[in-house]
């Protein structure tokens, strides 16, 4: 049964990452090793360039070693990079302009920003979609259309972030849906370079829900 669902999974990311095309240029992408396992993404820096340039930058800094997943919900996504073990978050440079415009879709596997109810309020948190999560797209340039910019995607270890996905979570003080064992991110690193993509169009989104002051997305 275990084989059975895995390659299920396997099948679903395989269909869902078909719609990318490369162009001939070259992505960069980053290793998150995890206590859980290793994830490897691509980041689209012709689409999400500001974006991209925000995350390295993090990444070169060694700000997310020793960061969290502190916020993981099944069948919906996981989020981390901006608090430590015992939940305490770490101070970060100021936001960056959100490209969510870009055409790219919140979709399994990718890769996108956390952030306020301002939606220009994104930092150093990100998420990976646990599947296609059609209300976070892009509408229109107001505070409930701009949803949540998509700037990369998984390419190895989707069964690790599936693992995180099914780790048992509670409360910790004001926060929901915290591991209860932490899930660390141990080591955050650039690796080679990968040939560009970008996602093709997909249904129109669905109405967002309204966001919470916390760096999330609802």
């Amino acid at each position: 049964m275990k084989k059975i669902i895995a390659c299920a999974t396997v099948a679903v990311l395989a269909a869902s990452l078909s719609a990318f095309a490369a162009d001939g240029a070259a992505n960069p992408r980053v290793k998150i090793e995890t206590t859980k396992g290793t994830i490897v993404v691509e980041l689209f820096s012709k689409a999400a360039p500001k974006t991209v340039a925000n995350f390295i930058q993090y990444v070169k800094d060694g700000f997310y070693s020793g960061t969290i997943f502190h916020r993981v919900i099944k069948n919906f996504m996981i989020q981390g990079g901006g608090f430590t073990k015992d939940m305490s978050e770490k101070p970060t440079r100021p936001p960056v302009v959100n490209e969510a415009d870009n055409g790219l879709k919140n979709g399994l596997g990718t890769l996108a920003m956390a952030r306020t109810n301002d939606p220009n309020s994104a930092t150093a948190q990100f998420f990976i979609n646990v599947k296609d999560n059609a209300f976070l797209n892009f509408r229109s340039k107001d505070e409930q259309g701009w949803g949540y910019c998509v700037f990369g995607r998984v390419v190895t270890g989707l069964n690790v972030v599936t693992a995180i996905e099914n780790e048992p979570t509670g409360n910790s003080g004001m926060f929901q849906d915290v591991p209860t064992t932490p899930v660390v991110l141990t080591k955050v690193s650039l690796v080679e370079a990968a040939p560009a993509a970008k996602p093709a169009a997909q249904p129109a989104a669905k109405p967002a829900v309204k966001d919470s002051a916390a760096q999330q997305p609802q």
